[in-house]
């Protein structure tokens, strides 16, 4: 790393995060900020930062005439662009308080959190997705001005009927980027709406002191250089992406490629060949799923060579974090790592030197795979009210079934029942509008109740063991956490999604849907509907996939009865939260008559 140099902009020298880009934009004026495909042209596009702060001067000089005073809303509901970056920088010079949403929520999600935080303004990816929104929107609301980044066949349409709505190539205009003279970092920044699995998202309120702090905390642990090229395709409305994928950049000066789609990932990843990703455990899980599945129907001997590379692999792991021992077969596994570890990194791109894993817990059998092949994966975690990190596993001290060490500046303790509590910079102003919220998940002297049930061990790496709220407390009074147990079962090519169930009763049973691709490869010409799921023979083998894969839990971990769905749960049916989660109450209702058939006579 002797040729990569950083440049890092502090918290105290960007103030705020329009601050941020304002230094960065006079720093590295002619060095590459971002890089995304141009869908008219069919070809990858780059822009410098100098280019990035005349057209931030241009988005400024339109949001300036919409006549909304600091302290207001605007929302934004763009897939990853440099526009999504130009639009808040302009919004956040201004003072204003950017809202976050995703793409592929629901209307009346969207609508809900628009009248929650009185949304002024709206910057939407394009006609169609206005199209669906603008039904439950109300009129007389306090949303006044609608942006289309897309325009389409009947975009005009929406034009002429509505005054509220422009096309944002139309309502543009030239202007100069004007820096703030004052750097508020204590002020309101963003609101960002977590996808609660029940009741309605609750607005999370973030000053600009607070993500600075985050960002600049976690570059204490992990160096970022300005060679370093981050590929972003988790949803910048997701704090992890936004902070780590976006801010965190910009703080070091390295450049950020916008993937085209999580179904081009692979080629995005080959192709533009990134240093950085993050991620969520998911992506790899199916990764992993995918080679299982090839390896167990290839020649024995490809198996046997892709076990040896993985256990070689992980003894260097070990031996290079201090707790192992040199043995003989490390002598091969240079060998080794060229046949197997070298091809699949080449797949990602082969310059890919960290994948930052959180938003859920990371499976070690995927961390040990990809790990002892050459794929640095760090795992960390925090919640939307951090900012998001409050704790991240460092190249040195790397535990992979832990989240990791507390960032610098975070303190942590465990509460009542083991519950993490934690105190940081970091920690969210409040919830917008939510008084008894707010009251709830602060605790006296300023500790957050992080809803998690957690560990730390005697080097203060944090291991999280079970969600509070989630944990499934049997007819006899034992306790079991279940995201452990899902988690592993999903790993399964067979399975795509998991719920284990058994609140109050006395076995735990379980509802899972079938991956519909593997359907097709398994049962080919079978259609993959319910009656067919129902077979014998099918309930058999998954079951017996379901015992492999829980075979080193405790005794607890015995599902007695399974259900396999068609049905996936969706964001649409809404069984799933924008960040797909699942709504383990929701899905009980739907399927509640199929759980009360898993608990007939008992």
């Amino acid at each position: 790393m002797s040729q990569w140099n950083e440049d890092l902009i502090s918290e105290e020298q960007a103030g705020t995060l329009d601050g941020l880009f304002a230094e960065r934009s006079r720093r590295s004026p002619g060095e590459e900020a971002y890089r995304a495909y141009d869908r008219h042209h069919k070809s990858w596009e780059s822009l410098t930062w100098d280019q990035m702060r005349k057209e931030v001067g241009r988005w400024q000089a339109a949001l300036r005439d919409e006549g909304l005073r600091a302290g207001e809303r605007v929302g934004i509901q763009l897939r990853n662009c440099p526009q999504w970056v130009m639009f808040e920088q302009a919004a956040l010079s201004l003072g204003l308080v950017v809202v976050p949403l995703y793409t592929d929520d629901r209307p009346d999600n969207v609508a809900y959190i628009i009248d929650d935080a009185s949304i002024r303004l709206m910057l939407i990816q394009d006609t169609g997705r206005w199209k669906r929104l603008a039904p439950v929107v109300d009129p007389e609301g306090s949303l006044q001005r609608v942006l289309l980044l897309e325009e389409s066949a009947d975009t005009d349409r929406f034009l002429r009927n509505d005054s509220r709505v422009r096309s944002v190539s139309r309502w543009l205009r030239d202007g100069v980027y004007e820096p703030r003279s004052s750097k508020p970092g204590n002020d309101l920044a963003t609101i960002v709406y977590t996808s609660g699995t029940t009741g309605r998202p609750k607005g999370v309120m973030l000053s600009h002191a607070n993500i600075l702090f985050v960002a600049h905390s976690g570059l204490t642990m992990i160096s970022v250089y300005r060679q370093d090229a981050f590929l972003s395709f988790l949803p910048l409305s997701h704090t992890l992406e936004r902070t780590v994928g976006y801010y965190i950049p910009m703080m070091t000066g390295s450049s950020v490629i916008y993937s085209r789609s999580t179904i081009q990932l692979a080629d995005d990843l080959a192709t533009q060949k990134p240093t950085i990703i993050i991620s969520v455990p998911r992506v790899f899980e199916k990764v992993y799923g995918k080679l299982q599945e090839q390896l167990s129907k290839g020649p024995k001997i490809r198996k046997l060579l892709f076990e040896k590379a993985v256990s070689t692999g992980w003894k260097k792991f070990e031996y290079e974090q201090g707790r192992g021992s040199w043995g003989l077969s490390l002598l091969i596994q240079p060998l080794l790592d060229r046949l197997v570890g070298g091809k699949i990194r080449e797949k990602l791109g082969g310059q890919l030197r960290l994948a930052v894993l959180g938003g859920a817990a990371l499976p070690p059998a995927v961390a040990r795979v990809f790990i002892s092949l050459g794929i640095p994966m760090l795992q960390g975690y925090g919640l939307t009210e951090t900012s998001p990190a409050l704790t991240f596993n460092t190249f040195k001290s790397n535990i992979p079934e832990s989240v990791g060490l507390p960032l610098r500046g975070v303190e942590l303790m465990l509460g009542e029942n083991d519950e993490l509590m934690a105190k940081s910079p970091g920690v969210m102003l409040g919830y917008w509008n939510n008084h008894r919220a707010t009251a709830e998940i602060m605790g006296a002297g300023g500790w957050l109740h992080t809803g998690d049930v957690a560990r730390i061990d005697e080097r203060g790496h944090v291991y999280i063991t079970g969600r509070i709220k989630d944990i499934l407390v049997l007819s006899n009074g034992e306790k079991i956490p279940p995201g452990d147990m899902e988690a592993e079962i999903s790993m399964d090519a067979m399975f795509e999604q998991v719920m284990v169930i058994g609140e109050a009763r006395s076995y735990l049973s379980a509802l899972i849907v079938v991956n519909e691709l593997f359907w097709s490869v398994y049962a080919p010409g079978v259609p993959y509907t319910f009656e067919e799921l129902q077979k014998p023979e099918v309930i058999r083998d998954a079951n017996n996939r379901i015992k492999r894969a829980l075979r080193d839990f405790p005794g607890y971990a015995k599902i007695r009865k399974i259900t396999l769905l068609a049905e996936p749960w969706t964001i649409d049916n809404d069984l799933l939260t924008p960040t797909l989660k699942v709504k383990r109450q929701k899905v009980l209702e739907y399927h509640a008559d199929l759980v009360e058939e898993m608990y007939a006579g008992h």
